[in-house]
């Protein structure tokens, strides 16, 4: 995923491998990482490749979770503004743990938060019993694949936030996108955001890697390296994250994995009016001279 995040990381630029030696208590050094052939190298900033297609592989994952694409993230401000224009029911789709569709609670908005991921929305729904009945009784949670949505309500705001539609099969796109615009009320919108890229930047340099702290507050120190591959051929990218965990008793070494898709801002835009919706609003936020970050705002046509 890459949304820029309101929460700064410090990010290394490292050339790493599978880690082969625990970082030191200061930060990990490309010696200690290792080089991993000719995969490029980006300067820091304050964005990263995040795990919207990638469940929790533990309990442990979540703070990695959150640090991607965790409760501070800068859109929340953006989505709820456009929600209080819309008005409720709010419908969030690839929810997680409740970043936005708890703060949307909290404003007093009914929400229909949707996951495939059982422990996240058992997360969203401690995370409401915390604050409290007012809040609670607001989120309705429910499981299900994107890919085989089929909605029972209707809204007046509908959300694919943190580039969730880049996780959704090509093939499944269209689907989706029709089952959302026929759940809309009158004057309702769907809101979404994802990643486009410059195909022949990509083509020329189709391997990026991030290394960053991920912000633990158990008295565990992590590391995190992420390597980004894409491939233009069934136009897809892949982010493997290596992490190394240091208690005080023990280190140990984890890995996971995230598979998504490059998404065609033609091919989308296509989509989008196939399924009765029109673009009204599209903001673009330049990450890289060969990325850019796009958020549309659309509305049911009629």
């Amino acid at each position: 995923m890459h949304t820029p995040s309101g929460m700064s990381l410090p990010v290394l630029p490292v050339v790493p491998a599978p880690f082969t030696a625990a970082p030191s208590a200061a930060h990990p050094s490309a010696g200690a990482l290792g080089p991993y052939g000719s995969t490029a190298v980006l300067p820091p900033s304050d964005f990263l490749p995040g795990l919207e297609s990638a469940a929790p592989a533990d309990e442990d994952a979540g703070w990695l979770q959150d640090a991607l694409l965790g409760p501070h993230s800068a859109d929340i401000v953006r989505y709820l503004g456009l929600a209080r224009s819309c008005g409720g029911p709010v419908l969030d789709l690839g929810c997680g743990a409740g970043r936005l569709a708890v703060p949307f609670a909290r404003q007093g908005f009914h929400v229909e938060a949707v996951d495939r991921d059982a422990a996240s929305l058992e997360r969203l729904r401690a995370w409401g019993r915390r604050i409290g009945p007012q809040v609670s009784r607001l989120l309705v949670t429910t499981r299900a694949d994107l890919a085989e949505l089929r909605l029972r309500g209707s809204y007046r705001l509908a959300l694919l936030a943190g580039t969730m539609i880049s996780a959704v099969p090509p093939h499944a796109r269209p689907g989706l996108l029709r089952e959302i615009a026929s759940h809309l009320e009158p004057g309702g919108a769907l809101a979404l955001d994802f990643t486009a890229h410059r195909l022949r930047g990509l083509s020329q340099d189709p391997r990026r890697t991030w290394a960053f702290q991920v912000p633990r507050f158990d008295g565990v120190e992590e590391w995190t390296v992420a390597r980004q591959v894409f491939d233009l051929d069934d136009m897809s990218e892949h982010i493997t994250y290596h992490s190394v965990r240091t208690g005080k008793l023990s280190t140990e070494r984890v890995a996971r994995d995230t598979r998504k898709w490059i998404v065609d801002p033609e091919r989308l835009t296509a989509e989008l009016h196939a399924a009765g919706l029109r673009v009204e609003r599209r903001r673009r936020h330049r990450l890289d001279e060969r990325t850019e970050s796009v958020l549309l705002v659309c509305r049911a046509d009629g």
